[in-house]
C-alpha cells in the first residue's frame, strides 16, 4: 500500500498533524472513541491529561493490532478535549508521547472542545481511522 502525506504549501505549514493522506489501497478500519478506560471501564490518571493521551494511545494502538494493523496506519484521527488550553499548555509532554507511538507519523488530525465525556474523569477521547494493507 502507497501512502502520501499531502501538505500543500499554499496552507498554513502543520505542526504535529497532516492536512490530509492518501492511500491506494487497503482495509479501512474506523476506531470508535477511545478514553482513558482501563479493561474494567474506569478512567486511569484522573485529572492528568498527559498520561490520559498516553492511555488512549494504548487502546487505540490495541485495536489497530487487532486488526493486523500498526499506528502508522492510522490516516485520521479527531481529538476530543475537555479543555483545550490544558491541551496547549502539554504540547511538549503530549508530542513526546505522540512520537513514542506514531514516530514521525502524523495522521490529518482535528482538535475540538467538548463540554463533556460521557465519563466524568476523561480529560480526552480519540477517535480515527486507519488503513491497513490487504
Amino acid at each position: 500500500m502507497n501512502r502520501t502525506t499531502l501538505n500543500p504549501p499554499s496552507l498554513a505549514r502543520p505542526s504535529g498533524f497532516s492536512h490530509g493522506i492518501l492511500t491506494d489501497s487497503g482495509r479501512l478500519l474506523f476506531l470508535a472513541g477511545q478514553t482513558a478506560s482501563d479493561a474494567s471501564g474506569q478512567i486511569v490518571a484522573p485529572g492528568d491529561i498527559v498520561a490520559q493521551y498516553e492511555r488512549v494511545l494504548q487502546n487505540l494502538q490495541t485495536v489497530v493490532e487487532a486488526a493486523g494493523g500498526t499506528m502508522q496506519d492510522i490516516v485520521q484521527m479527531t481529538i476530543f478535549v475537555g479543555d483545550r488550553d490544558d491541551y496547549r499548555a502539554h504540547l511538549k509532554p503530549l508530542g513526546t508521547i505522540h512520537r513514542a507511538y506514531f514516530g514521525n507519523h502524523y495522521p490529518a488530525t482535528a482538535l475540538l472542545e467538548i463540554s463533556r465525556f460521557f465519563q466524568d474523569d476523561a480529560l480526552i477521547e480519540i477517535e480515527a481511522i486507519a488503513v491497513i494493507a490487504s
